[in-house]
């Protein structure tokens, strides 16, 4: 019983550190983005200057969770000195809306009452008249600008208000932009641009080597009390090994080729660990495979895999269109295509018409528009939802495809 006790104890050690920022992207190292994130807000706080900061990676890289681990570390630093306003692109990319919710956030913060029938102005002037108040009481406010991009849209003055009040003596404030575009900067107007402080910080995906080093630093357990020692030591040596199989790395090179992000790497670990086998108490390389199979599940493959041979036919003959450059057709001009490519073996046309329809039911292809939707299926424009890619691999998965098609297919490949 106490064996099955700690195996089901390291699963569930492995599973939190998977979900715990912290223990992913805390790092004493000086280069760290979190070490350099803290550094610049603390110096902001402590030295009472004003700072704006761009997070600049693509989705899943971790810039989120870096940045809500500093101001969680800041808020407990200095409680009383720091205070945050948050707005997400989506929600507030117009001016107006934003200057409200600032407001709105600004008041919930200070004990104020907001009022809904404010004007823009009234935003306005009220928001650069409390960061005066803040920088007169030692106070820093952060306003923490989610999909930045989508604030360099239009005129920029909610942007360029908030920078110029930052230019007063009297203001605190630091502004934080989170953006997946790596040009962001570049979007900001003249007048908007000279008074940004043109800090960055990247957040590139981990390379394979990286993401080889956090595989290990998550799934290495600890050589003390927690766990038997004879355990511990053969859990590590067997993830050692699993790390450095070729086979494994193979696997990996092919999951990381699709999304190289943190995020996506974390999902992988946390669906292998899931699949440990409780019995041994060790994880394995098929745990991985597993794994890899279940999260790059294609549900369009599926639906190749179960099509009639004549559907098959019908979505090689649209793929030969979209290399002849005519990516839009009907049914009419996928007869034609049918005709002239299929010399034996063709069914009628109410036949094809069916499978046509059957297609469009399974969603390999659809109508470009609702437009025509008074005109007859026959008429109607439609277009391809597979590439050649997925439609040459669904070729090969059928097994009721003919080689003729397959062959077809090579050709046009």
């Amino acid at each position: 019983m106490e064996q099955e006790n700690h195996k089901i104890k390291a699963v569930s050690l492995l599973r939190s550190r998977i979900c715990d920022p912290k223990f992913i992207f805390i790092s004493e190292s000086p280069e760290s983005n979190y070490s350099k994130l803290k550094f610049m807000i603390s110096s902001s706080v402590t030295e009472a200057c004003n700072n704006s900061i761009l997070l600049l990676g693509p989705r899943g890289s971790g810039k989120n969770a870096v940045l809500e681990l500093t101001i969680q570390d800041l808020l407990q630093e200095y409680p009383d000195s720091v205070s945050v306003i948050r707005l997400n692109g989506l929600l507030h990319s117009d001016d107006i809306s934003a200057f409200k919710e600032i407001a709105r956030q600004l008041c919930m913060e200070h004990q104020l009452l907001f009022s809904k029938a404010a004007s823009f102005d009234d935003n306005s002037q009220f928001m650069v008249a409390i960061l005066k108040e803040c920088g007169l009481a030692h106070k820093t406010v952060i306003f923490v600008l989610d999909e930045f991009h989508l604030f360099a849209q239009g005129k920029q003055r909610l942007l360029y208000s908030l920078l110029d009040a930052m230019q007063s003596i009297t203001s605190q404030a630091v502004v934080l932009g989170i953006s997946c575009r790596l040009d962001a900067d570049q979007l900001l107007e003249k007048r908007v641009r000279s008074r940004f402080s043109h800090r960055k910080l990247l957040f590139l995906p981990p390379s394979i080597e990286d993401s080889q080093k956090l595989l290990m630093h998550i799934l290495t357990l600890p050589i003390d009390s927690s766990f038997p020692h004879a355990y511990a030591v053969e859990f590590n040596r067997k993830v050692q090994n699993i790390i450095e199989d070729r086979r494994f790395k193979e696997t990996l090179n092919k999951y990381l080729n699709v999304d190289s992000s943190v995020k996506h790497l974390l999902r992988f670990l946390f669906c292998a660990v899931s699949h440990m086998d409780l019995q041994t108490g060790f994880l394995s390389r098929e745990n991985f495979e597993i794994a890899f199979t279940s999260i790059q599940r294609q549900p369009k493959l599926e639906c190749l895999r179960n099509c009639s041979i004549l559907e098959l036919q019908i979505l090689v003959c649209m793929k030969r269109l979209e290399v002849k450059e005519q990516s839009l057709c009907n049914f009419n001009s996928v007869m034609k295509e049918y005709i002239s490519t299929l010399t034996s073996e063709r069914y009628a046309r109410h036949v094809c018409l069916r499978a046509f329809e059957h297609l469009i039911h399974r969603e390999l292809i659809c109508f470009t528009d609702n437009r025509g939707q008074s005109l007859s299926v026959e008429f109607r424009p439609v277009k391809l939802l597979i590439s050649s890619a997925e439609l040459h691999q669904g070729l090969r998965a059928n097994t009721s495809c003919p080689p003729k098609l397959l062959k077809l297919m090579d050709r046009e490949g």
